[in-house]
């Protein structure tokens, strides 16, 4: 059984209290544990910026197709929430475990918050960490 660490918890506040209640649901019986990167939750449209700008005019890989100017994110609402894994004592971005926990989360939403949760996976430009309603 696992639960959110105080910093991952901190990282969600501003988000729909349906998405927190989701998420602490959902990493109880998770397939992986999980947490929240660093703007994992609520973003300002400097922050989604400063995300986009990544693997465009800052170093890294693109992460983001939002501006969030022009084109706003679900996380500047409190609509959104992105993921990381925790496996063997590290972040893991792997498919395979953020397809498992997804699978769980949208089946947690779904059936204790009647909830249509949409994770960013399915995509066609694929997002793995991310969720939005």
């Amino acid at each position: 059984m696992y639960k959110l660490s105080s910093r991952s918890r901190s990282r969600l506040d501003g988000i729909d209290q349906v998405l927190i209640d989701i998420i602490e649901e959902g990493v109880k019986d998770s397939p992986f544990d999980f947490g929240i990167p660093q703007y994992g939750g609520l973003r300002t449209a400097e922050d989604q910026n400063k995300l986009y700008q990544q693997g465009r005019d800052l170093p890294g890989s693109i992460i983001t197709q939002v501006d969030g100017y022009i084109k706003k994110s679900y996380h500047q609402t409190g609509k959104a929430f992105d993921i990381y894994a925790y496996v063997d004592g590290k972040a893991s971005w792997k498919e395979e475990h953020l397809t498992a926990i997804a699978e769980h989360l949208i089946q947690v939403a779904k059936e204790c918050f009647d909830v249509e949760l949409t994770w960013g996976g399915s995509w066609k430009w694929r997002d793995m960490p991310h969720f939005q309603i």
